[in-house]
């Protein structure tokens, strides 16, 4: 294992003492870059006004609920979300965010479950508020992020935090002195899943505060960074490593409006950093190979310019910037790292991306983890691997088989608390030693790399007895250009042995390139079966496909753009 030193970080004892801290360190630096209305420019604001809206906030809020209550947050990512979830942790209580894309059944279980005393929401979700409003009696609080036209009984935000001001012009510091325990249950957040199926995991600042620390010991992250926000922020991904994050160490957050304006925001903020998911990143892949590749001539071009950059860095001579500014003026002109996580990466677009300068790393992490066990570093990678345990985090294999490869498990200060009002299921997650049972299969290998196989439960066991991980081989499809998304399953009613069959959504525009503009179906289901077969030739025998499904639609997916198997 490399003896690299870590980066310096500061120490932070929860999240308030880490905006204040933030405040004297970078107060009057940007913190956010905000629309007022869609599609108008960016407006700035600096670390210390959000920190005196989140005060402000905070106190307003102690005059409507009581201290230790639970407050949901339920919308978009925005300017209020950011400053409604402080001024809950801060000084009020505990912090509920929502996943704005369930549908109003879901949402009302979850704030059942979650005693939820008030729920601040965008107006965008007013139709679902009002569908379940006579389901949520233990919601006594309605705040609604834009001003409520004709709702009796709910509160505009921006009331809320004019009032908040004026409490504290007045001398009141109920907020301002409410005692924070980093220890203690401040954040509840329900895991991806059905109502039934969703787990409500506690988290302490203490747990999050620590993985903030961690993450940014091993990544260089500074003052000089803006990141693009793409990503859902109710998922802990976003909201520990895209908003937290950026506010500990002194950068800006520009907000975007929404995937589809995705390309214009990136021009407009010209970002350093960008948190993605796989998919997110292979289409960003995709559409850079697609325009380097467009003619024989253009691609012997690209490949003759990968070549000599390959060959100078090798003597310590950066040209990739430069050799390849086109791709970089289409991000902005200044991203210079792409952070995927929610599932493993592709290896071979990773190493394609930091061909072209972009460092583009993979990290692991889970809910119940704050949410990063593991973590590629920027001096230290593997672009197979889903990371290095992160400081403070100790990472083993338990239950191997004779390939050394078992259920991954974790011990650290960033292990939840546990499951809420579920004392079986957090028995059942974590040891009496205090490891979580991450329920993804892997090993760790010589350099202390772990490295993820599939998930426990999606493994497929051959009449042989051996173990088929489906995320190996859909890896190896999706790197076909003609497949968009794949998932590989079995059949166990063979009686020689399971069935292994490739379910495909191809890409349609690339398969119109190679066939035609109006494809026959036989024509893209022979095709396919092409490329499965060239798969197949890389695999054993028992791990062949041997049934092709062509699908005309996309996979149902969750809102991290994970694609939803049948089971889950």
């Amino acid at each position: 294992m490399k003896d690299i030193p870590l980066y310096e970080v500061r120490k932070i004892r929860d999240l308030r003492d880490m905006l204040q801290q933030s405040v004297s360190l970078y107060g009057e630096r940007t913190a956010f870059m905000v629309k007022q209305e869609r599609g108008g420019p960016y407006v700035d604001v600096t670390v210390k006004e959000f920190a005196d809206d989140v005060d402000a906030f905070g106190t307003a809020l102690l005059q409507h609920v009581s201290a230790g209550s639970r407050i949901a947050i339920l919308g978009e990512t925005r300017y209020e979300w950011y400053v409604s979830y402080l001024s809950v942790t801060n000084g009020t209580g505990i912090v509920v965010p929502l996943d704005k894309e369930l549908p109003g059944g879901e949402i009302a279980g979850m704030l059942n479950r979650a005693e939820a005393d008030m729920l601040i929401y965008s107006a965008s979700k007013q139709e679902l508020v009002d569908e379940i409003r006579g389901d949520i009696p233990g919601v006594k609080t309605l705040v609604c992020m834009d001003r409520p036209e004709g709702r009796e009984g709910v509160i505009f935000w921006g009331d809320l935090l004019e009032e908040g001001r004026k409490l504290i012009a007045g001398g009141d510091r109920t907020f301002l002195d409410a005692p924070v325990d980093p220890e203690a249950m401040t954040i509840l957040l329900f895991t991806s899943g059905t109502t039934a199926a969703a787990k409500a995991v506690m988290l302490s600042q203490k747990n999050v505060c620590t993985n903030l620390e961690g993450m940014c010991s091993m990544l260089y992250i500074g003052p000089g960074d803006r990141f693009l926000s793409v990503l859902p922020l109710h998922h802990t991904y976003e909201c520990t490593c895209g908003f937290l994050c950026p506010l500990y160490r002194g950068c800006t957050v520009a907000v975007c409006e929404g995937l589809l304006q995705i390309t214009q925001n990136i021009k407009e903020s010209e970002p350093t950093m960008i948190l993605v998911v796989p998919l997110m990143l292979e289409l960003f892949h995709r559409a850079i190979m697609k325009k380097a590749k467009a003619t024989p001539q253009a691609a012997r071009k690209f490949e003759f310019a990968r070549g000599l950059s390959k060959f100078l860095l090798f003597f310590g001579i950066d040209i990739r910037r430069k050799i390849f500014a086109p791709v970089h003026e289409n991000f902005g002109g200044n991203l210079r790292m792409l952070i995927s996580g929610g599932a493993a990466a592709d290896p071979e677009v990773l190493s394609d991306m930091q061909d072209l300068g972009i460092a583009s790393l993979q990290g692991y992490g889970l809910t119940e983890c704050a949410p990063i066990l593991a973590l590629n570093r920027d001096v230290d990678f593997n672009d197979r691997a889903a990371g290095l345990p992160l400081p403070g985090v100790e990472i083993k294999i338990i239950d191997q088989d004779e390939d050394g490869i078992g259920e991954i498990v974790g011990r650290g200060t960033n292990v939840m608390l546990g499951y809420y009002n579920n004392p079986e299921a957090t028995a059942e997650a974590i040891d009496d030693d205090g490891f979580y049972r991450t329920g993804d299969l892997g090993y760790i290998d010589k350099d202390g790399f772990c490295i993820i196989t599939g998930r426990k439960k999606n493994v497929i066991v051959a009449k042989n007895g051996k173990n088929i991980f489906p995320e190996e081989i859909e890896s190896l499809l999706s790197q076909s250009p003609y497949v968009a998304e794949v998932l590989v399953s079995a059949d166990n009613s063979q009686r020689d042995d399971v069935v292994l069959t490739a379910e495909i959504y191809p890409d349609m525009e690339t398969l119109k390139e190679a066939l035609g503009p109006d494809p026959e179906k036989g024509a893209v289901r022979a095709l396919l079966e092409e490329e499965v077969e060239k798969v197949n030739q890389q695999l054993v025998s028992y791990k062949r496909i041997r049934r092709v499904l062509y699908r005309e639609t996309e996979f149902e997916k969750t809102t991290t753009r994970k694609i939803l198997r049948q089971y889950d």
